[in-house]
């Protein structure tokens, strides 16, 4: 093939075995392969960037920041001794606690592979939590998840547990079943301190949500969007698109995310990623990368958002994710706040510590829904154009963003060090996402499962 060029090392894992082995990512054409070769178990070739925007220009340099506490040692190397270790090269930012591994649905896709029987963790372990993340230097933003956390009656006290404890920010990462129907229970979650719901929603027919939930769900999606806009209680909708199934309906998202605007704050895009539970072997035709799915907003949006409107993170690694974010002006319009630019004056080295404190203070000021005074129209002549376009973009912004997680395929371990999104584990160590998540062909993990769970 014409134009095919090395463009970097680094190092990856096998996904059959899980050993550390040495890749390299190669271009050919407009798109980059992770190539790496195991002893034991042979050539792994993955597709991991398709076309526009450009794999090398998509990058935001940052000076690498290491956690001041760490609760493991080197020993191995990475990916074996996270905890955090002194090789990371960023701080936390969101950390996941699994509250729970029990689930009300069986999905065929599922990251955790939820639904186990296991015991939920007491209120004296969730205590112990939250003080291992203040002595990691927290409070961070929580999520709070599982499997399905709302099947926990007491969601209310482990919120009220962690404000007492000084953490501000709480999303629950959710399918929505439990707070479609019980309304008083999601007024309770907002009354001990909730600030967001992180719902999964994966389109807008019943076809898709059977083909990667196993049941019509899109009338209960709806249903809780609609409860939490009659309480003030803002929205992320969180697709996972999989090539055949949904990736038609990403404009229909976008446009479903401005009919319930402002509730709905933003819209946060994961390609299926193949760990824990998924229904078929990865093939790289049924991979979907960042900026095919910029190109399918662009194109299925009829250019209300395009490709040169999101940019690359400054917090984790820039080919982990995209963000754009918009004002929704009165007529449904978009205005954008951030435009990428490939120029190498632009991508001068940042800190990764400012990176992650901007990320994090983004996040817990704009994704909750703001309060509206009805009294104030933000078209009132005595406003000027400018202030009256900040105060629109106070309360009616929208986030999108993509983030593409890492498995045994396409783990590049250059970008697992930079991770800022945490999952906490029952023994109280903090794990990056997607090596918390990892597992191999056979199901085999090196966390998951393995500590105290």
């Amino acid at each position: 093939m014409d134009d095919v060029r090395w463009i970097g090392d680094t190092e990856s894992v096998c996904p059959e075995c899980l050993q550390k082995i040495p890749a390299r990512r190669m271009r050919r054409g407009e798109d980059v392969f992770l190539i790496k070769t195991c002893p034991r178990h042979g050539e792994f070739n993955t597709v991991i960037w398709r076309g526009k925007p450009d794999f090398e220009t998509w990058d935001k340099p940052k000076i690498p920041v290491h956690p001041e506490i760490t609760f493991t040692e080197v020993q191995h190397g990475c990916p074996y001794d996270c905890g955090l270790c002194v090789e990371h090269n960023q701080e936390p930012c969101c950390v996941l606690m699994e509250v729970t591994q029990r689930c009300d649905l069986g999905c065929p896709v599922c990251f955790a592979a939820a639904g186990g029987a296991s015991a939920d963790p007491d209120l004296n372990k969730i205590n112990f939590w939250y003080e291992r993340l203040l002595q990691a230097g927290g409070p961070f933003n929580i999520q709070l998840s599982g499997g399905e956390p709302c099947l926990r009656d007491d969601l209310p006290e482990i919120i009220n547990l962690g404000r007492e404890r000084g953490f501000t920010y709480f999303q629950v990462n959710t399918n929505g079943l439990r707070l479609s129907k019980e309304v008083n229970y999601l007024k309770e979650l907002k009354q001990a301190g909730l600030s967001l719901i992180y719902l999964q929603f994966d389109g807008m027919t019943d076809d898709v949500y059977e083909k990667l939930r196993g049941r019509k769900l899109l009338t209960s999606k709806i249903t809780l969007v609609e409860h939490c806009a009659e309480m003030g209680l803002g929205v992320i909708l969180v697709p996972t698109l999989a090539a055949g199934v949904n990736i038609n309906q990403v404009g229909a998202i976008l446009r479903f995310a401005l009919s319930y605007h402002p509730v709905v704050r933003g819209i946060h895009f994961q390609p299926l990623t193949y760990f824990g539970r998924y229904p078929f072997s990865p093939q790289n035709e049924d991979r979907l990368t960042l900026p095919e799915i910029m190109r399918l907003l662009e194109q299925q949006s009829d250019g209300l958002v395009k490709t040169v409107h999101f940019k690359p993170s400054g917090a984790e690694n820039a080919r982990c994710s995209f963000h754009g974010n918009f004002v929704v002006m009165p007529d449904e319009s978009l205005r954008p706040l951030t435009r990428h630019s490939a120029d190498a004056c632009c991508n001068k080295p940042a800190s990764a510590r400012q990176g992650r404190i901007k990320a994090q203070a983004f996040v817990s000021r704009n994704w909750p829904l703001p309060e509206i005074s009805p009294d104030k129209k933000q078209s009132d002549p005595v406003l000027g154009e400018w202030d009256a376009f900040l105060e629109r973009a106070r309360t009616h912004g929208l986030a999108i963003s993509a983030m593409a997680f890492q498995d045994a395929w396409t783990m590049d371990l250059e970008r697992l060090k930079q991770c800022y999104i945490m999952t906490l584990a029952p023994d109280g160590r903090l794990i990056p996402f997607c090596a918390y998540n990892l597992s191999s062909r056979s199901g085999e993990t090196l966390y998951r499962g393995r500590s105290g769970e």
